[in-house]
């Protein structure tokens, strides 16, 4: 069976590995330690996938021009400390190996530094998996379609062969505005109910499940 998509573009956090936990964690406690108001679990769950700074705004909203980038530095530092217990989501290493031995172009996607990015494709060993990438800082937050269409570019492709699988809304919202399709995955930051409304072409729990739909479908 001929492939229906040539490109597939994972989000990082939340979809290919399991650092919500990490990054709520990290919000919070940089919140406490600058004597800012701490968002709630969910809240800062809500902001996960988007820049830094973007995310940090909506999460602690009034939050003082003069301390964001003391927040954001914060923020930084208690995520390195807590980054060694973020792992790759069960599967998520085989399955992209699988697909890059098919012959799918594979890209990146994610609201995360272009440092913060390298450091953690260095060390899950999973780089040169990845045929480009794009950052938060090197170009428009999602979901502003630009990540998807500057990918799109580079790797000379067409919109409607490219495929997106992300766990966030804000991955969602990306991919309807670069008319590209998308696969949610459950495992991350939004729930599922939040996931269908915008209505992807599956939501599936975990990389088991997503290995069978692109089996299936891609």
């Amino acid at each position: 069976m001929s492939k229906r998509y040539d490109l597939i573009v994972f989000d990082w956090d939340g979809t290919v590995v399991d650092s919500a936990a990490a990054i709520v964690g990290s919000i919070q406690a940089a919140c406490h330690g600058l004597d800012l108001p701490v968002p709630d679990e969910e809240a800062a769950r809500q902001v996960i996938g988007l820049s830094l700074e973007q995310a940090l705004r909506r999460a602690v909203p009034g939050v003082p021009e003069a301390k964001l980038p003391d927040l954001i530095a914060l923020y930084r530092h208690h995520f390195i400390v807590q980054s060694e217990a973020v792992h790759m989501f069960e599967g998520a290493r085989e399955t992209i190996a699988e697909l890059f031995n098919a012959g799918y172009l594979l890209g990146v996607a994610t609201g995360m530094s272009r440092a913060g990015l390298e450091r953690a494709l260095n060390s899950s060993g999973m780089k040169n998996y990845f045929h480009a990438t794009r950052t938060a800082d090197v170009t428009f937050s999602k979901p502003d379609p630009t990540m998807l269409l500057e990918l799109i570019a580079e790797l000379a492709v067409d919109p409607e062969r490219t495929l997106m699988v992300g766990d966030t809304t804000h991955d969602l919202l990306m991919a309807q505005n670069a008319d590209v399709d998308a696969v949610a995955v459950t495992h991350g930051a939004h729930l599922p109910e939040q996931l269908k409304m915008l209505r992807p072409l599956a939501l599936v729990e975990d990389f088991a499940e997503l290995r069978t739909w692109l089996k299936a479908n891609a």
